[in-house]
C-alpha cells in the first residue's frame, strides 16, 4: 500500500501490472509513504507517476468477461470493466451501451466517487453471436446521454463441447464474477455427475476447467476464489465456491448422489478445507498436490501461527478456528478421499500429502494415496486430470439421509457450517470453539443417542420417523427427551442448560446458523460503506480515505464492486438486508444511531464504552460487528475510532487476508501499530443473545488504561 499526502491507498502485492488508483497532488511537496513486503522486494518495487488523458475513462485490462456460447444465449451476458474517475467530484447518471454483433444494449451505471475506481457490470446481448468473429464488442460510456470514452473487447466465442466462461451477479457485493465450465462430452438426457474443481494460487477459473478433458458422464465447474489469488478459498473465497456450486447445481441438475470436490495447490487445501466445512455435499474429494491447513503452509499473507501465547492471542486465533481442518478431519468420515501428490514437489512438499494419510489412518475406512513418481508441483495436466482419480469419483455415491443412522460432525461456527444430513448446531456455548455432535439413530426402536461437546441447541429432522411416532433422545447422559413427530416435515429443537429440553428455532435477534458474528461477516449481503461527514474536517477526510481504501483493497484482493456513500445518503430502508460497514463513530457518523443505538459498544469523540467500560482519550481504536436491527440476516461492522489518532490506527490491520481471525469485538490502542497483540485492550464474542458475559472475553492492561 501506499499513503499519498496521508490518503492511504491499496498496492500491488501480486504485481499484476493493472491496478490504477487515482490520487490528488497538490503544488510543491506531495509525501508518498509506501508499505512494501518480502515478495515486493523479491520482485522489484515498481511504481508510476501518470498523468490521465482523460478524467474519466473506462478500463480494459482488467476484465470479466463470459464466453458465449451460440444458440445458448436465451438472457443477455454480464460483462464488467474498470471506470477510473480521476476528477474531485462523483460521478452520476452514467451509462454504457454495448453493441455486439449489431445488438445493442444501454446498462445504468452507479455512482462513482471522486477520486476512485470501480468495476462497473454491464450487460450484452448475444442472441446474434453464430460465429468466433463476431465476439467483439463495443464499449460506449455515456453520460447524461454523451459519449466520454470509448472501448473494444474480445469475447471468447465456444463452439458444441468446448470449455467456457459464465458470468453471474454474486451475492456478496453485486459485482459480476464467473466461472470455468468443462461441459460433459457426451450428454444422454440423464442427470450428470458434478465436478466442483477449485484452483491454485495464480490461476484462472477458465485455466483450471481446460486443465480437463471434458468427461462423458459428468460437468466440471471451477469457481474463481474472487482472483487467482483471492482467499485461499477461505472466507470470501469460501463463499464464492458456494455461489458457484449452488447455481451449477440449478443450470446443470446433478444427479444429488455424484457430487465430487478436487483442486490442486491452494486449491488442494480448498479441497481439504471445503471438504471438511461441507462433508454433506460430496461423495469423495481429491485434494491433488496440496497442504491441510494456513497454519502449517501459510500463504501469501503469512501462516496462522499454531497457538496462542498468552489469553489474548488465543482469544484473537479463535476466531480462525474454521479453518483450522486438522481439527475438522473427524468430518470426512462420510467422504470418499483420493490424495494426489508428485513426489518431487518442492514447492508443496509431498509431506502434507503423508501428513494426511497417517491422520486418516488412525480412524477412516476408504481413502486413497497416490504419490506420482518423479512428479513436481505441476507435471502436466494429469497433476489434475488424472484417470485413478476420476475412477475413485465413480465408485462414490452420497447416501440418502435416511440410509444414514450415524452421524459425527464438528463445527466452529454454525454461520459457515451447521448442518451434516439430519443434524444441526444451531447455537455454540462459547463461540468459535470447536462443537461437535456424535449421534446414532435407531429407527426401529425410536431413539436417538449420543453425545455433544459445545453445543447449546440442537435441531434433529424427524423425516424419518412416521407422525404420530413418539421418538426418545438422550443425549450426554442426560435426562431422555421425548418427541412426538407431527409430519414429514418436522424438525425438533432441543436446547441444553443443565439438561436438554425442548425448544424453538434460534430467534433472529440471536445467533445462530442464520447470523453469528465475528467482524468479518458484515463484509457480505450486498455490503455498502458508509462514512462519516458529521466530524470534523480531518475526521471526514479520515473516513472517506479509509472507505476508500478498503474499496480498492477489495477490488484488488476480491474482484469485488462495493457501493460508497456518505452518512447523509444513507438510510435503512434504501438499502435493506444489505450488510453496511460504517467509517467513524457516533459523533462523526449520522448512520450511527440508527444501526448501533442498542450495541453495547459505543464511540464518541474522546471516549469508548463496552458495557460498564470506559476508555477516555482520541488514540482509541475498535472494530467490533452488531447484527443489524431491521433485518434477519445483515450485520453491521465498525471501524472506528475516539479521535483522529484512533482512527488512523485504524488503518493498520488487513482484515481482507486470508483466514485472518477477527472476534466479534476487538478495542486496541494506537500502540498496537508499534506493539502488535500488546496493544489490543480487549477482545471478544458476544453471547448467543448478543450480550457480554465476562467468560467469552479477555482484557489486558495497556499504558495504565
Amino acid at each position: 500500500m501506499v499513503y499519498v499526502n496521508g490518503a492511504p491507498h491499496a498496492g500491488d502485492p501480486y504485481a499484476l501490472g493493472w491496478l490504477y488508483v487515482p490520487v490528488a497532488l497538490k503544488k510543491g511537496l506531495n509525501e508518498l509513504y509506501v508499505r512494501t513486503s518480502q515478495f515486493s522486494r523479491f520482485q522489484g518495487l515498481t511504481a508510476r507517476l501518470i498523468f490521465p488523458e482523460k478524467p474519466v475513462a473506462l478500463n480494459t485490462e482488467d476484465p470479466t468477461l463470459p464466453s458465449v456460447v451460440p444458440g445458448n444465449q436465451t438472457e443477455p451476458l454480464w460483462g464488467a470493466v474498470v471506470l477510473i474517475n480521476t476528477t474531485r467530484k462523483p460521478l452520476t447518471g452514467l451509462q454504457l451501451k454495448s453493441r455486439l454483433a449489431g445488438k445493442e444494449l444501454i446498462t445504468e451505471l452507479p455512482t462513482v466517487p471522486a477520486l476512485t475506481t470501480r468495476k462497473v457490470g454491464f450487460r450484452m446481448d448475444a442472441s446474434a453471436v453464430s460465429k468466433k468473429e463476431d465476439g467483439k464488442v463495443a464499449l460506449s460510456l455515456l453520460q447524461a446521454g454523451k459519449p466520454v470514452d470509448e472501448k473494444e473487447l474480445s469475447l471468447s466465442v465456444a463452439g458444441p463441447g468446448e470449455h467456457y466462461s459464465q458470468t453471474f451477479i454474486s451475492e456478496i457485493d453485486g459485482s459480476v464474477q464467473y466461472f470455468g465450465v468443462a461441459p460433459q462430452s457426451k450428454p444422454d438426457g440423464k442427470a450428470p455427475a458434478l465436478f466442483l474443481s477449485v484452483h491454485g494460487a495464480g490461476v484462472e477459473a477458465i485455466g483450471q476447467a481446460r486443465a480437463y478433458q471434458p468427461k462423458d458422464w459428468g460437468v466440471l465447474v471451477a469457481p474463481t476464489n474472487r482472483r487467482p489469488r483471492g482467499f485461499n478459498w477461505e472466507d470470501w473465497g469460501r463463499l464464492d465456491a458456494l455461489e458457484v456450486f449452488n447455481r451449477a447445481k440449478k443450470q446443470f441438475r446433478p444427479d444429488p448422489q455424484r457430487i465430487y470436490l478436487t483442486g490442486h495447490s491452494m486449491g488442494g487445501h480448498g479441497t481439504w478445507y471445503l471438504g471438511a466445512t461441507f462433508p454433506g455435499n460430496w461423495a469423495a474429494i481429491a485434494p491433488c498436490a496440496g497442504y491441510p491447513t494456513l497454519a502449517g503452509y501459510g500463504s501469501h499473507d503469512g501462516k496462522i501461527p499454531e497457538e496462542g501465547g498468552n489469553a489474548m492471542e488465543k482469544m484473537l486465533l479463535r476466531s480462525s478456528n474454521p479453518s483450522n481442518v486438522l481439527r475438522l478431519a473427524s468430518n470426512y468420515k462420510p467422504l470418499g478421499v483420493y490424495i494426489l501428490h508428485g513426489d518431487a514437489d518442492r514447492t508443496v512438499s509431498v509431506e502434507y500429502a503423508r501428513q494426511m494419510r497417517q491422520l486418516l489412518g488412525t480412524f477412516h475406512p476408504d481413502f486413497t494415496h497416490y504419490e506420482y513418481p518423479g512428479g513436481s508441483h505441476w507435471y502436466g495436466n494429469e497433476s489434475v486430470d488424472w484417470k485413478p482419480l476420476f475412477d475413485y469419483f465413480s465408485w462414490h455415491r452420497i447416501k440418502a439421509d435416511s440410509a444414514v443412522n450415524t452421524i459425527d460432525f464438528t463445527t466452529a461456527n454454525p454461520a459457515i457450517s451447521s448442518t451434516l444430513r439430519w443434524a444441526s448446531v444451531e447455537q455454540q456455548h462459547h463461540p468459535l470453539q470447536y462443537s461437535r455432535i456424535e449421534l446414532k439413530r435407531d429407527k426401529k426402536a425410536r431413539t436417538i443417542t449420543g453425545k455433544t461437546d459445545n453445543v447449546q441447541r440442537l435441531s434433529l429432522s424427524l423425516a424419518d420417523f412416521a407422525p404420530g411416532e413418539t421418538v426418545s433422545i438422550t443425549l450426554d447422559s442426560l435426562k431422555t427427551v421425548s418427541y412426538s413427530v407431527r409430519n414429514a416435515d418436522d424438525r425438533l429443537y432441543l436446547i441444553k442448560n443443565e439438561q436438554w429440553k425442548i425448544g424453538a428455532k434460534p430467534a433472529v435477534h440471536q445467533k445462530g446458523p442464520h447470523r453469528n458474528g465475528t467482524f468479518k461477516e458484515p463484509f457480505n449481503h450486498r455490503m455498502v460503506f458508509v462514512y462519516g461527514t458529521a466530524g470534523t474536517a480531518a475526521e471526514n477526510e479520515w473516513a472517506y480515505n479509509k472507505a476508500r481504501y478498503d474499496a480498492e483493497t477489495w477490488y484488488y484482493r476480491g474482484n469485488g464492486a462495493v457501493d460508497m456513500v456518505s452518512d447523509k445518503e444513507f438510510t435503512p430502508a434504501r438499502y435493506a438486508d444489505r450488510g453496511v460497514v460504517l467509517f467513524g463513530n457516533a459523533t462523526t457518523n449520522r448512520a450511527w444511531s440508527s444501526l448501533l443505538a442498542t450495541c453495547p459498544i459505543q464511540v464518541s469523540r474522546g471516549q469508548l464504552t463496552i458495557g460498564t467500560e470506559r476508555y477516555a482519550g482520541e488514540d482509541i481504536s475498535a472494530y467490533f460487528a452488531w447484527p443489524r436491527p431491521d433485518s434477519p440476516v445483515a450485520s453491521v461492522a465498525a471501524v472506528t475510532g475516539t479521535g483522529l489518532a484512533g482512527l488512523k490506527a485504524a488503518d493498520a490491520n488487513q482484515y481482507f487476508a486470508a483466514g485472518s481471525g477477527f472476534p466479534d469485538f476487538m478495542i486496541f490502542g494506537l500502540n498496537m501499530t508499534k506493539d502488535g497483540v500488546k496493544g489490543v485492550w480487549k477482545a471478544g464474542f458476544f453471547d448467543n443473545n448478543w450480550q457480554l458475559v465476562n467468560r467469552e472475553s479477555v482484557g489486558q492492561e495497556v499504558g495504565g488504561r
